[in-house]
């Protein structure tokens, strides 16, 4: 197949609200090849073996364990799955590396971050943005584990304003090296990391520099003591203090004033691998909740079968059946855009850039679900454990607090909101997602006469997806009108960005939950699917609410009169079902099946 071939059908970052996508053309879990079947069970068993069982190390404050653990994991290769082969690495693709991130932190908070901080913004910023001495000389030793990285960019006064750092670089008066003094914090891996990224300010300049930096105490390098957390108690995280420390000049990443594009693509990556990092934590939780569930006797009967039992971990099940085709239907997007341009002759470094930044409104999207899915699925997990989810004697309790910094990391979620709709208009604006055609023919329905035929919705999904068209209208008309109301002052109004951000987030997670199982159910027939065609049409349910609820906040929010009764019009015309889903029908398949399985298998 021809590169133009491929560019035509492979949709653009947030194109899938304007153009339809087919199931066929989305990636699954179930697609997994057999080597990454095979990548998936070894990182399991290394997960159950060396993480799992000792849970309570974690706990405990057991840095040395969180440390040797990681060299385990270097010696099994695990740390340089997306390194290039040529430094020491694996040089898998990007699904592989999302596998790995996924299977490899479900187990404990305290083992995620080290290895989430070490192989992305400790490890990547120096792949994509680094030289090829810089790269020979550190992404061999980090590959393998043999040294370990950390990034710090968050200081007293510069957290979601990252640019806005204090921290100083001066060159010296011989040209040799820069002097970096300033103040880092919540730095993950400092006390056993061998070198920092480390991003400071040249003079006045208008942005950042990022600086490759080893980690030496006689070089004026400070830390501050362990951090005392709610949660990912084994995660070393200090303060960081630099005082005229000596950095070659040949040691500065990328030109300089680049940090902060550094520092914003880092985040990108981290995003979505935040949420693929979500993934497992919820399976383990349902897992263990369903078979206590299954074993806790109450009025003579196993809870599992108490209908507000089945509630909840039908609810568990849906949204991480839903996470997962998100995150792995990006993933293939990202993998796929990076293979196009190598074809077209980009540097590796740069396709891998400019592939991840072209889903940078999914990443976004995706942080947000599935963090605060892993925080209400380990909040289901304590209530069904009951008052022994309470007690630090079970898993539960450390799963809710590890999974808390969950919506802080990688830009806290109110920020990733406005991120994602701010920059699907600036991607309008550019002609790269047509919004306003959309938008303008939403506008020219509402003033119509609504068409009352009922259409035959025989098919597997067929009203789903009809209304899963209706839902995207329903953000067009929101953000359109908005746009056309307030123009560039629209990023000032924070709370409409968030509405119609939740609308946006509900949209691509329910399409990609239905187009997973659409395409199982066309392979494998829909009776082998049908815990998984509840979850898609429970989960839909749902959004449907949530973006009702969504768009009246924003429409009665900016919009007065006529212009407000025919948009609550529209909301509910574009928002309403044929056939409504029995929910209580849903939640029981699906609960019953989890129950039988003993846990979540659906991936």
């Amino acid at each position: 197949m021809s590169t133009q071939t491929i560019e035509k059908d492979l949709l653009r970052g947030g194109q899938f609200l304007v153009k339809e996508t087919k199931c066929e053309d989305v990636f699954t879990l179930e697609d997994l090849s057999e080597e990454q079947k095979m990548m998936r069970d070894s990182t399991k068993e290394f997960v159950d073996r060396e993480l799992w069982s000792h849970w309570e190390r974690f706990e405990s404050k057991d840095y040395a364990y969180t440390e040797e653990t990681m060299r385990h994991a270097g010696e099994l290769g695990l740390l340089g799955i997306a390194v290039p082969e040529a430094y020491g690495g694996l040089g898998m693709g990007f699904v592989s590396t999302m596998l790995v991130c996924d299977y490899i932190s479900g187990a404990t908070g305290s083992f995620s971050t080290a290895f989430g901080a070490h192989t992305g913004i400790g490890t990547m910023p120096i792949i994509l943005y680094g030289n090829e001495e810089q790269k020979k000389k550190y992404v061999p030793k980090l590959a393998t584990g043999e040294w370990f990285g950390a990034y710090c960019l968050t200081e007293p006064g510069a957290g979601s304003d990252a640019n806005s750092g204090k921290t100083k670089a001066v060159l010296s008066e011989d040209g040799k090296f820069y002097a970096i003094t300033g103040q880092k914090m919540w730095i993950s891996n400092a006390g056993f990391c061998n070198m920092f990224i480390v991003f400071a300010r040249i003079e006045d300049d208008k942005n950042i520099t990022g600086f490759i930096v080893e980690n030496d105490p006689e070089n004026g390098i400070t830390m501050g003591d362990e951090e005392k957390k709610l949660g990912i108690h084994s995660s070393s995280t200090r303060q960081v203090f630099f005082n005229e420390t000596k950095v070659p000049v040949e040691n500065m990443l990328s030109e300089r004033g680049n940090g902060f594009k550094i520092a914003m693509n880092a985040l990108n990556v981290g995003r979505i691998k935040l949420a693929a990092a979500c993934l497992e934590a919820q399976r383990r939780v349902i897992t263990e909740a369903v078979k206590y569930a299954n074993e806790r006797l109450q009025f003579k009967t196993p809870i599992i079968n108490f209908g507000a039992i089945k509630s909840k971990v039908a609810t568990m099940a849906t949204n991480a059946y839903a996470g997962e085709s998100a995150c792995y239907r990006a993933a293939k997007n990202i993998e796929d855009r990076i293979t196009l341009r190598v074809a077209q002759g980009n540097p590796h470094q740069e396709a891998e850039l400019k592939g991840v930044e072209e889903y940078a409104i999914e990443c976004s999207i995706l942080k947000v679900a599935v963090s605060e899915d892993c925080q209400s699925t380990t909040d289901e997990g304590i209530q069904i454990f009951g008052g022994m989810g309470f007690s630090a004697d079970t898993p539960m309790e450390s799963a809710w607090r590890d999974s808390r910094i969950a919506r802080i990391y990688e830009g806290t979620n109110e920020i990733n909101r406005m991120l994602a709709v701010g920059m699907l208009v600036k991607k309008a604006m550019k002609g790269h997602v047509d919004l306003l055609g959309p938008a303008t023919q939403v506008g020219e329905e509402l003033m119509g006469i609504p068409s009352f035929d009922v259409p035959d919705f025989s098919e597997l999904f067929s009203e789903e997806k009809d209304l899963l068209a209706r839902l995207k209208k329903v953000f067009l008309m929101v953000a359109g009108s908005a746009v056309q109301k307030f123009g560039p002052e629209l990023e000032k109004h924070q709370q409409l960005l968030m509405a119609a951000s939740d609308i946006l987030i509900e949209v691509y997670m329910a399409e990609s939950t239905l187009l997973r199982t659409e395409k199982n159910a066309k392979r494998f027939g829909e009776e082998a699917q049908e815990a998984q065609i509840a979850m898609s049409k429970l989960y839909l349910y749902n959004a449907v609410d949530i973006i009702i609820q969504k768009g009246k906040e924003a429409i009665v929010s900016f919009a007065e009169g006529d212009e407000q009764r025919m948009m609550l019009m529209g909301l509910k015309r574009f928002t309403k079902y044929t056939n409504q889903p029995n929910v209580v029908a849903l939640r029981t398949l699906i609960a019953d099946k989890v129950a039988a399985d003993q846990g979540y298998t659906f991936d």
